[in-house]
């Protein structure tokens, strides 16, 4: 979705008119028609605003005014880099769009969309209307479920006692204890590689099982041990399904069927609005 930068004014008049208090129009995501007591209450992303809908013919647009000079490119570029402010923004986005999900199909937009005023946002968002309508039919009935896959990062290697050779010669390996010392090297180096394979095959069948389930998929970049804070452990598999709130059951059946089956560690979470098919718009 367009993202605007509410700073420069469009022209003289404008100038003119211009407060310390100008605001910009910040949208969290498209529905059908939504009653705007479902967002009552809900905080959003700039205290003193309340978050509302706006008209988009037969759609439903839910936003927010905001401080102008506070949600500039530089001010998002400040909290992307703060995380903590990053995680407060993000989860005061996503309440909102919770909120609307729970009346019916909404369509979450990317977290900074913004516009420089309702007629503005009304004029860009009114253009994908058709996009946004096949949109909120497609996922009507739907819901996202995430799921990560992670196993062992590597193989254990046995401890190996020191050979009647290796120890008179004060621990070097030479003759026989040398090609043993190789050839368990080999061995290992062989092991790690058939278990990056089995980890790869389960990842994959696991994706196959769960694909079948849902109508649509999308495949994340794994998180890596440094982000998830388990360095023994190496995720194989993350993936986003919209799936039918009707099958819902069924697949976390099959994430249960799947744990016992691979013995891999399978985290499901969900349901949630369908963010990452949002990008189909």
């Amino acid at each position: 979705m367009t993202r605007e930068q509410p700073g420069a004014p469009e022209s003289a008049t404008e100038t003119e008119t211009e407060t310390a208090t100008e605001t910009a129009t910040y949208v969290y995501a498209v529905c059908r028609r939504l009653d705007p007591a479902a967002l009552s209450g809900l905080a959003g992303l700039a205290a003193g605003f309340p978050v509302r809908t706006l008209p988009l013919g037969p759609l439903t647009a839910v936003v927010q005014h905001v401080p102008a000079d506070g949600f500039t490119e530089d001010a998002w570029q400040q909290r992307l880099s703060d995380r903590a402010e990053l995680e407060r923004c993000a989860r005061a986005h996503h309440e909102v769009v919770t909120a609307a999900a729970a009346c019916g199909p909404t369509v979450p937009l990317a977290l900074a969309t913004l516009y420089r005023g309702d007629e503005r946002a009304q004029q860009a968002l009114g253009a994908d209307r058709d996009r946004f309508a096949a949109a909120l039919a497609r996922i009507e009935g739907h819901a996202e479920w995430g799921v990560k896959v992670s196993l062992p990062a590597t193989v254990s290697e046995a401890p190996q006692s020191a050979s009647p050779t290796t120890a008179r010669n004060g621990g070097g390996p030479s003759g026989g204890a040398g090609r043993a010392y190789l050839e368990r090297k080999r061995g290992l180096h062989q092991a790690r590689e058939q278990h990056h394979d089995r980890a790869l095959r389960t990842a994959e069948d696991i994706d196959a099982a769960l694909s079948r389930l849902a109508t649509a998929t999308r495949r994340l970049r794994p998180h890596s041990p440094e982000m998830t804070g388990e360095r023994h452990r190496l995720q194989v598999l993350n993936a986003a399904y919209l799936v039918r709130t009707v099958r819902e059951k069924e697949l976390l059946d099959a994430v249960e069927l799947l744990r016992r089956r691979t013995g891999a560690e399978v985290e499901v979470s969900g349901p949630w609005a369908p963010y990452s098919f949002a990008g189909e718009v």
